[in-house]
């Protein structure tokens, strides 16, 4: 099953795929999450006429979000060409909303820097409420995954030991352009992962390479936070960031950033000066 928004009116709605066929819900899908109602959405649209929609129509697949917990240095390739250690657990920083935009926003390059480097991420999204966690049940708390580019401004992020100032600058982070149920994606046996950046390959990966599965990153989280509705949970990025190439490549207003995920979809974002529409 495949879930995103549309806008009606100039408002997000939900809209949700059965049967390679779209249909359109009379609310936004963060409202069927806070009433645990997400399950039973196929049933509420029974009778509804079907729409011819591509990716072109999709927004961000959910308003609001506040949450954004990251998984960093979760590929072997890439710790190694950033020059750290494989993790012995999660490296968990955060982001939070104000970071967010879906497909067809603009990256919005702040001038106080140059240095932004784009980064492919697998994003699990939580369908409900859980602590503690087993990891045996940790997909059952799921709604499904998306895709995920990690914006990152690398000057500021290497400021100090904490990467949330490199992470948090607003309207850089897309996420989108859909939400797969887990049961449509063999994230294990492995998910094709690409970033191109005015058409030019920069990143090729495959979920296969995740160093912490989604399961034990769901548990792992949930052991010290309540997970809720709605959080998004960054899995991590395999090699191939601007930081680590030589000569080291940076994004600049006017590039087209292209992330995609096998199974999932793509998300398209231009570049632009912060500020300039």
């Amino acid at each position: 099953m495949k879930f995103a928004q549309i806008l009606l009116r100039g408002k997000p709605v939900a809209v949700i795929e059965q049967g390679s066929r779209w249909y359109q819900l009379d609310k936004p899908l963060a409202d069927y999450l806070a009433t645990s109602k997400v399950q039973v959405i196929s049933a509420e649209q029974i009778g509804a006429q079907p729409l011819d929609l591509s990716e072109d129509d999709f927004i961000r697949p959910l308003s609001n979000v506040s949450r954004v917990l990251c998984v960093g240095l979760n590929f072997t390739d890439h710790a190694k060409e950033v020059g750290a250690e494989t993790p012995s657990h999660p490296t968990i920083f955060t982001k939070f909303g104000n970071a967010l935009i879906g497909p067809g926003e603009q990256i919005q390059i702040p001038a106080e820097s140059n240095k932004i480097d784009w980064e492919v991420e697998l994003c699990a999204v939580v369908g409900k409420e859980g602590r503690r966690i087993p990891v045996e049940e940790a997909e059952e708390y799921l709604l499904g995954y998306t895709v995920l580019n990690d914006v990152s401004v690398r000057d500021w992020q290497g400021r100090t030991s904490e990467w949330f100032q490199g992470k948090n600058w607003d309207s850089m982070t897309p996420f989108g352009p859909v939400i797969v149920s887990p049961d449509e994606l063999d994230i294990a046996g492995g998910l094709a992962m690409t970033c191109t950046v005015d058409g030019e390959t920069r990143q090729q990966g495959s979920t296969a390479n995740l160093i912490f599965r989604p399961a034990e990153v769901i548990s792992y989280i949930s052991t010290f936070m309540t997970l809720q509705p709605g959080d998004l949970i960054a899995l991590g990025t395999p090699a191939g960031v601007g930081l680590s190439l030589r000569p080291r490549k940076w994004l600049a207003p006017g590039q087209t950033v292209v992330t995609e995920i096998e199974g999932i979809g793509r998300l398209t974002n231009v570049c632009s000066s912060e500020g300039v529409a």
